[in-house]
């Protein structure tokens, strides 16, 4: 029988339908449990998250997660590389064409206002300056995978407008933080004193920019 037989073409589309589909289940429960987790992590905290909660919220037996996992630290990592580590890569971005490093600052920070400070991952961020002190090992990869990173993307952005002029402090590139600030107060604010004193980020973050780059001209 050739090797080009109807029979055998079936099979092997059947085997590798078969293939696609464990793989697509597969990663279906790995986002299972990633979501389970940060559910959980979020109500209960790092420390007091078990994994048999985590495979309970997830739909999934427990001896699931150790196939995606070794253990909970690994599962909190994950979720640090899926919800936070994208936005931290958009800051390599050169500025485009004919644009102000200021008005990539700008954009960025209200991204992160939007897209963390405004939503459930600035909750993983507020938990690892409440548990990381606990948990060096977690903190420690933050600083690897966000801060590190962060940072030093943001010393090129200030370097390079420095060099073109838009920034005339030149000690500010020894102190990237000062950049960031604002993001970090609204994250914290926001879940501490917001129902006391409502902040306007923006408007903040508008007034910080203003005092490192220069108020904005008039048109």
């Amino acid at each position: 029988m050739s090797d080009s037989s109807p029979s055998i073409k079936r099979r092997g589309r059947a085997a590798g339908g078969s293939a696609a589909s464990r793989a697509d289940r597969a990663a279906e429960r790995r986002a299972a449990i990633v979501q389970a987790a940060m559910d959980e992590f979020i109500a209960r905290g790092f420390a007091a998250t078990r994994l048999d909660d985590i495979a309970r919220r997830a739909g999934v037996a427990k001896g699931t997660i150790y196939l995606h996992f070794k253990d909970k630290e690994s599962m909190f990592e994950e979720l640090i590389r899926t919800a936070i580590v994208p936005f931290v890569s958009r800051l390599t971005t050169p500025p485009a064409p004919g644009g102000s490093v200021r008005d990539m600052v700008e954009a960025l920070a209200k991204m992160f206002l939007q897209e963390v400070a405004g939503t459930r991952r600035a909750d993983l961020v507020r938990l690892i300056i409440a548990e990381g002190p606990r948990f060096p090992a977690i903190a420690d990869f933050y600083y690897r995978e966000v801060v590190s990173r962060g940072l030093a993307a943001m010393r090129a952005l200030i370097q390079l407008a420095i060099t073109r002029g838009e920034i005339r402090e030149p000690n500010l590139v020894a102190y990237p933080q000062l950049m960031i600030a604002p993001m970090m107060v609204a994250v914290l604010w926001k879940s501490l004193f917001e129902r006391h004193a409502p902040l306007d980020a923006e408007a903040m973050l508008q007034t910080h920019l203003d005092l490192i780059f220069g108020a904005r001209r008039p048109q």
